[in-house]
């Protein structure tokens, strides 16, 4: 549903280079740590977390500075007609007004932090990722994810693209042969 609505609007979200973060625990550290190492080199990096830390705004950040107040409202209050007529969750209207943001600001890298999951997840509806990252794989979501760790792993790799590269944190042997058979089918 999610892929249907971006396109409607141009697919946005194909528009950056993009770094797509998943895992049990780790993923708010690692993007962290990636967005200040990134800058460091004098990149400007935007984010995408969830949920958030003390504010609403602190989800979607450039330079580890929080979006505005305003421009929240503004690229809400320019879409919110579009949002409502396609039922979108909280979660999927702030990665469209990330898309606006980022857009607007001129970023050159975004890291994007999976909300649940990853194959099913609103931030797997971008095409090119560059890097996809899975950090720790532990019992999380088992309702929706499954009820094993290989399991749970396979659909924190649904973010792993054709071709793109793959960075892994410490996994048990199960979940990195499911790593490794994954992204071997998509040439990653």
């Amino acid at each position: 549903h999610f892929k249907k609505v971006c396109h409607k609007i141009g697919d946005p979200q194909n528009d950056f280079y993009i770094i797509h973060v998943a895992g049990t625990d780790g993923k708010g550290s690692t993007v962290n740590f990636l967005c200040d190492l990134l800058m460091s080199q004098g990149y400007k990096v935007g984010t995408l977390t969830s949920p958030h830390n003390y504010t609403h705004l602190d989800r979607i950040r450039i330079n580890n500075q929080n979006i505005t107040d305003q421009a929240f409202l503004n690229i809400l209050n320019q879409n919110h007609e579009f949002f409502n007529e396609n039922n979108l969750s909280m979660f999927a209207m702030d990665f469209l007004i990330m898309c606006e943001y980022f857009k607007q600001e001129d970023v050159d890298i975004v890291i994007l932090e999976v909300g649940m999951g990853g194959r099913l997840d609103s931030t797997n509806v971008v095409e090119g990722t560059r890097l996809s990252i899975i950090t720790t794989i532990g019992f999380d979501h088992m309702e929706k994810l499954g009820d094993t760790l290989p399991k749970i792993c396979y659909e924190k790799c649904g973010i792993i693209k054709n071709g793109c590269n793959v960075l892994c944190g410490h996994l048990d042997e199960k979940c990195m042969a499911v790593v490794n058979q994954v992204a071997e089918e998509r040439n990653a």
